[in-house]
């Protein structure tokens, strides 16, 4: 290992020992470590560790293709110190800052949704299935009024025909009368005859059925 991939090994290594202490209390800033079981922070833990270790060794491949030294877990240290004493302060309230702007903007974001696009859609959608239940109402309304004017007209003109009936009746001859009234007794009588064999016919079926 020549002496500049030596140099660039500890540079690198102090760099990644401090963004190991920035994602470090950027992991513990949105773990919320007390209010979660144990087991998810056991989970969580080791996935945080695991991915740590792989970007720290990805970084020591690009530099050096992976050779590891004893003054390369001192710069870690060394990086690691040095961000808790120079820059933990500046990057938490840097953190703050961005989560208070990223909250700030996605909640202006969802009320002009809200305000913009979802209400007008709602509004329309309601508009439409009022103007959609009134207009079924109408016709609702207009077909039962046909109905009554129809039975009306209906039951007026059967009225007048019954009537009309009544007098032509009136005015046949006797014998005229006599002959319509045999022809409807036998008329009668036949349906009453027709009746009464699908009558016996139907309780016939249902013995055999049983």
């Amino acid at each position: 290992m020549t002496l500049s991939t030596q140099f660039l090994t500890m540079i690198s290594m102090i760099g990644m020992g401090s963004l190991f202490g920035a994602m470090f209390d950027t992991y513990q800033r949105f773990l919320n470590r007390p209010k979660r079981k144990s087991w998810i922070v056991f989970i969580n833990d080791l996935l945080f560790w695991m991915i740590q270790a792989l970007i720290i060794f990805y970084a020591l491949f690009v530099v050096n293709n992976g050779e590891l030294r004893f003054y390369i877990f001192i710069a870690l240290i060394c990086g690691f110190a040095a961000y808790q004493s120079l820059l933990k302060g500046t990057y938490l309230q840097l953190l703050e800052l961005v989560i208070k702007t990223t909250l700030t903007i996605a909640r202006l974001i969802r009320k002009t949704f809200l305000l913009f696009i979802y209400k007008p859609i709602v509004s329309l959608i309601q508009f439409l299935l009022f103007i959609l239940l009134s207009l079924g109402s109408g016709l609702l309304t207009l077909v039962k009024f046909i109905y009554k004017v129809v039975a009306i007209v209906v039951k007026l003109i059967l009225g007048i025909l019954k009537k009309i009936l009544i007098i032509l009746w009136k005015l046949l001859p006797k014998g005229l009368k006599k002959s319509v009234e045999k022809l409807y007794n036998k008329t009668a009588g036949n349906f009453k005859g027709i009746g009464n064999y699908i009558i016996k016919w139907v309780n016939k079926w249902k013995k055999r059925k049983e």
